[in-house]
């Protein structure tokens, strides 16, 4: 009988024992069963399911918002989309944009594709007009899509001495005295800096607009001078600045004083407005001696990334609101 109870015993033991087995080998594969279909419903997955490397999963996810990847989830792979959110001036708002342009604009790179999005320029000049805030002072933008109102005048304009101008000038007092301290030091190089154009109310950019689409037509016009409105003289806070030795706009960029202000004018918080090979960005023809007042901290950060005053304000002003 005890020999019976014990066999009973020995294999209750092991029955108990395999059902355990049973038990947990269950729970394992129960598990990862679970964990499987968990990680499939991450959008690493999705992602990886789609044909993205694991390199650039990993990049998507960590540079894109999580509706942003669930757009690109609805579509097939874009190999355009990884090259895009890495360049630097890149906002994510503007996906959809950069990518049908760059549709009709297959030649063009990818930093020219983000830059023309950005400031607009994707569009007709003057196709789409924008308020100018104009609360934002020193930084203002002023262009081809931004306006001023008709009524406007800047705050704190101030007539300029006939020591730094040539005739009757005006500026903002900021924009005047950051003059006056690159006047003085552009001295020590013995460069003699002469502002030749200021401030312009809206009446007269208008009359300095139409009297050269009436001599060379609209086409040239809108090349060479801002519609009223539109003008950033119109703001007080840009001067064309040339030297007494050269006053001369066929010449002045092959001059050493232009040469002295490409160096040092951010120093004293101005900024070369429209520089040569950003006539795309800008919608203006070079001028070597147009000079726009932004303030130190801003024009060393321009002057630091090469970039246009349309390029820092579409990125670090407009994006962040």
């Amino acid at each position: 009988m005890t020999t019976i109870r014990k066999r009973k015993m020995k294999k209750n033991v092991i029955y108990l024992f395999l059902g355990i087995v049973i038990i947990f080998v269950i729970s394992i594969l129960g598990l990862n069963y679970y964990n499987d279909y968990k990680y499939r419903q991450t959008n690493e997955f999705k992602l990886l399911e789609k044909g993205y490397t694991k390199e650039e999963t990993s990049e998507l996810i960590e540079l894109l918002k999580e509706e942003k990847i669930m757009e690109l989830l609805a579509q097939e792979k874009d190999e355009r989309i990884l090259p895009l959110i890495k360049e630097k001036y890149y906002i994510e708002s503007n996906m959809e944009k950069y990518l049908a342009f760059q549709e009709k604009n297959t030649d063009k790179s990818m930093y020219d594709i983000v830059a023309i999005v950005n400031v607009h320029a994707d569009q007709e000049w003057y196709e789409t007009i924008i308020p100018a805030d104009t609360s934002l002072n020193n930084l203002v933008l002023v262009n081809k899509f931004y306006q001023l109102e008709k009524e406007y005048t800047p705050e704190n304009i101030t007539t300029i001495s006939n020591w730094y101008c040539y005739g009757e000038h005006k500026g903002t007092k900021e924009a005047y005295e950051a003059f006056i301290d690159m006047h003085t030091k552009a001295q020590e190089s013995e460069i003699k800096l002469i502002i030749n154009s200021s401030y312009r109310d809206y009446d007269l950019q208008e009359q300095t607009y139409n009297n050269l689409k009436k001599n060379y037509g609209i086409k040239r016009a809108d090349s060479q001078a801002a519609r009223p409105g539109h003008s950033e003289h119109e703001s007080g806070l840009a001067f064309d600045i040339f030297s007494k030795e050269d006053t001369s706009t066929a010449t002045f960029k092959d001059s050493k004083t232009y040469q002295w202000l490409k160096e040092n004018a951010h120093h004293y918080g101005f900024i070369e407005r429209y520089p040569e090979g950003k006539e795309y960005l800008t919608g203006y023809m070079f001028e070597a001696w147009h000079w726009r007042y932004v303030g130190k901290e801003i024009a060393e950060k321009i002057y630091q990334e090469q970039i246009t005053f349309d390029e820092y304000y579409a990125y670090y002003l407009e994006n962040q609101n």
